[in-house]
């Protein structure tokens, strides 16, 4: 039984884009692979597996929901780090199985105490400190209550990491106020310090600060959309690539989305396509139905605007995009036919749609496309 369409994963783009990044971070600093939704879209279980081959034993979610998934697939050696939501099931559930997670507020901290006893295992703490970025994390007055916690209950916890989060670091108009930050935390740590707390890991860098700063590396980073083969802003690849003799690219796109041309029909001239008024014939027209539409992850915005690859051509999407299907032009394309590949991201012969492709048109940005490719898609890992 044959999906509607499939997302493939390129390893050797994987396993390149790990390389590339483990050179310029360093081996004294652990890199934490960012596999939250569904690894940008690229698929959880496809991604993660490549990613340990090629190193990466560390590896950080935003729920407790994608840590309890991400348990099922990753090896017995690599370890887990949530960085948002839990309740308290699933801190108990983290403690017992040596999950490492974030603490952002003084009321989590205090359950988790009390979790850490029930369990009889310490719980793997990263005290996320506020230092500008105004979302989460823990201010002053929190933290001092936080370390008097620490201090009382020393046998429930073992403080794994003390954090932050930039605001921006992938934007030069944020530089003051990042900079303001990374002075912050760097005063915060030394204040855990002289109480006699000193963490495993200080990290505050994602992609974009990583790359961006690298006095910001500390002891861990955190990578996200960067070993998907994406750079976090055109600001950050033009400051890494300024720097360099070789202006190419170092990174490769590891995703690529395909499906079929479901049916072929014509359309005489002064006759309108799909629903509603959108798109009117000016002339003869022979039409590829697609079975890809908005419930599959590409843009209603895409209507009339978006381009797919059939036969080695690129061609415009016409009339508004459905559910569950959309509309390419292929008039001018005299041997298609039912069943002929249509690429909506990646290459075909000597040409390339690419994520950035769709932001432009549809004003998503790269993250923001991937991440609404939906999990049922099926993926499939090829070289």
């Amino acid at each position: 039984m044959a999906d509607t369409s499939v997302i493939e994963i390129s390893e050797v783009a994987v396993t390149g884009n790990i390389r590339f990044l483990q050179g310029q971070i360093g081996e004294n600093v652990l890199i934490s692979s960012v596999v939250k939704s569904n690894a940008y879209g690229h698929g959880m279980k496809s991604f993660v597996p490549i990613a340990e081959h090629a190193g990466i034993d560390h590896f950080s979610v935003f729920s407790a929901c994608e840590a309890r998934r991400l348990m099922e697939i990753k090896s017995p050696g690599s370890r887990i780090m949530i960085m948002g939501w839990m309740d308290d099931d699933d801190i108990e559930w983290a403690v017992e199985n040596e999950v490492e997670f974030f603490v952002f507020d003084s009321i989590r901290l205090e359950k988790v105490a009390c979790m850490a006893e029930n369990t009889g295992k310490p719980a793997l703490i990263h005290i996320e400190m506020e230092t500008g970025m105004n979302r989460t994390g823990m201010i002053n007055k929190e933290l001092k209550k936080t370390v008097e916690v620490i201090l009382n209950n020393r046998s429930f916890f073992e403080l794994k990491g003390l954090c932050t989060h930039l605001a921006g670091a992938e934007s030069i108009a944020n530089h003051v106020r990042v900079q303001k930050q990374i002075s912050r935390f760097h005063r915060l740590c030394k204040w855990f310090g002289k109480r006699g707390l000193v963490p495993e890991y200080r990290h505050i860098a994602s992609s974009a600060a990583a790359m961006t700063y690298p006095a910001a590396r500390l002891d861990m980073v955190r990578i996200g959309i960067l070993q998907y083969g994406y750079w976090p802003s055109s600001e950050t690849f033009i400051q890494f690539i300024s720097k360099k003799k070789d202006k190419i690219d170092p990174l490769s796109r590891v995703i690529s989305w395909k499906s079929r041309i479901m049916t072929l029909k014509k359309v005489k001239r002064g006759e309108f396509v799909s629903y509603g008024t959108i798109y009117l014939a000016q002339e003869d027209k022979r039409i590829a139905v697609i079975p890809v539409g908005y419930s599959h992850g590409y843009s209603r915005s895409l209507s009339n605007q978006g381009r797919v690859l059939i036969n080695g051509h690129r061609v415009g999407v016409i009339g508004l995009v459905n559910m569950n299907m959309l509309i390419a032009d292929v008039t001018k394309l005299p041997d298609v036919k039912a069943g002929d590949e249509v690429v909506m991201i990646g290459s075909q012969e000597d040409l390339t749609i690419s994520v950035a492709s769709f932001s432009e048109f549809s004003n998503q940005l790269n993250y923001e496309l991937l991440t609404r490719l939906p999990e049922g898609t099926p993926r499939k890992v090829v070289n």
